[in-house]
């Protein structure tokens, strides 16, 4: 079998880990620099209840980005075999079929979030004007989901072919536009969260545009849509996808129980509670950046039937999880008083952020490990497993305890119960995901075997 096409197949799996997570890390977490000076320029209109809606709209709007994560898995895990087997014709066949069905079901979620915005703004808890002015930017953000699709299959099939750098360009022009247009239409022209919403249009307009330049024009890589192929993709994508997208919505799921929990403590701790989700994702990119990472090493490997580089990757993957998020507890715990004064946030909504500093950041070191067997249960033909493990942490176990330690800390006890549950949850699964590549190898090795016995 030639493998000649995959630039995962040789070379150091720690120097790959490291390549594709960093430069992932730096597109990420640029994104959610811009999302969090899009809630800092809100914060500075000095109105409680402005950053409550945006909070209140980022546990719905979780569920659809979420879902489009799904399909990146998905067309990731595809693309990467088809380069793996180098079938390059295939790739491009996939990666286009792929960008299809991602935005023909992308706008039928945002269509049917879109009718349904008041009831589902509801069931988060939010009241009033605030409950207005969330279902008011939903509104406006939400139609530009399937636009987002096109960056982010664009972006999942850059990182199936193992360009780093571009991936991250797909990420980091689109954050460069909304840095500029942010305080022009926030602050300047005075448009608050209308002005918060046009950005985001042209931020993913962007998205779009580069990630499509660097597949079609540099890579070739996006053959033209065929109808017969996206039937054929249809299957697999779905075997994949299905299962991978109920994963992913597990944790807007949680995102949104916690809301609700969060929300009966009033505006400052929902207000509190939007500055932590923003600098969950800003702090810890790397951490997000690290399963769609390993993904495409994962996939081509397991295409090219080399497992013995896939339980390496694995074993490089936990090192990083291990390292990266402790500097960054120890960065936060610096710089609580810093994010306090920044954000403006009350003497109720400063409890929580140190709750998140001192406590909450640390746990990610347990929650990376969960997100790197996910990445392999998902890339080597078991994505089911990943949807049973993020719902038993998002649907089972995360409400009793965020209302049990809520009971007893406070709003803050929302946070503490977070980081209980990534111990409880992330140790026996990382032992589990790297049991599972070991018996992959041990069969790829038996059936090897028998192959070579009969010639």
């Amino acid at each position: 079998m030639s493998t000649t096409g995959g630039r995962f197949l040789t070379g150091s799996t720690m120097g790959h880990v490291l390549r594709m997570t960093l430069s992932g890390t730096a597109g990420i977490t640029f994104l959610f620099v811009v999302d969090a000076a899009n809630l800092f320029w809100i914060s500075w209109l000095g109105e409680t209840r402005l950053v409550a809606a945006v909070g209140f709209a980022f546990a719905l709007q979780y569920f659809s980005i979420s879902f489009g994560i799904g399909l990146m898995i998905a067309t990731t895990a595809l693309v990467s075999r088809a380069i793996g087997k180098d079938q390059r014709q295939e790739a491009r066949r996939l990666a286009a079929s792929c960008l299809v069905i991602s935005v023909l079901l992308q706008t039928l979620v945002a269509l049917s979030m879109v009718i349904f915005r008041h009831e589902l703004v509801a069931l988060t808890g939010a009241q009033g004007e605030t409950a207005e002015l969330t279902a008011r930017y939903l509104l406006l953000t939400l139609p530009s989901l399937p636009i987002m699709a096109v960056g982010m299959i664009g972006g999942a099939t850059l990182r199936a072919e193992g360009d780093a750098f571009r991936a991250m360009l797909t990420t980091m022009g689109p954050g460069a536009v909304a840095v500029i247009l942010d305080p022009f239409f926030i602050i300047l022209l005075k448009m608050q969260l209308d002005g918060a919403a046009l950005a985001f249009w042209f931020s993913r307009l962007s998205m779009a545009s580069i990630s499509l330049f660097f597949v079609i024009k540099t890579h070739n890589l996006l053959a033209k849509p065929k109808v017969k192929h996206v039937k054929e993709t249809l299957r697999p994508f779905s075997k994949i996808a299905g299962p991978t997208i109920l994963t992913q919505l597990a944790t807007p799921f949680g995102s949104y129980l916690l809301t609700t929990v969060i929300a009966g403590f009033g505006d400052s701790a929902v207000a509190a509670w939007a500055v932590i989700n923003r600098l969950t994702v800003l702090a810890f990119g790397g951490i997000f950046s690290l399963s769609g990472a390993v993904g495409g090493i994962f996939g081509q490997n397991f295409g090219a039937g080399k497992v013995d580089r896939i339980l390496t990757t694995y074993r490089d993957a936990i090192i990083f999880c291990v390292g990266y998020p402790m500097l960054i507890w120890a960065i936060l715990m610096g710089l609580n008083g810093t994010i306090i004064r920044i954000f403006r946030v009350d003497a109720q909504g400063a409890g929580i952020i140190w709750a998140f500093t001192h406590v909450g950041a640390g746990a990610f070191v347990f929650t990376g490990m969960m997100f790197v067997a996910n990445a392999a249960f998902n890339n080597l033909g078991r994505p089911v497993y990943s949807t049973l493990i993020n719902w038993t942490r998002e649907g089972v176990i995360s409400l009793p305890l965020a209302l049990w330690f809520a009971s007893l800390y406070g709003a803050s006890g929302v946070v503490y119960a977070q980081a209980v549950v990534a111990v409880l949850i992330g140790v026996p699964v990382t032992f589990w995901g790297l049991r599972y590549i070991q018996r992959t190898a041990k069969i790829s090795s038996a059936l090897g075997n028998a192959r070579a016995a009969n010639f």
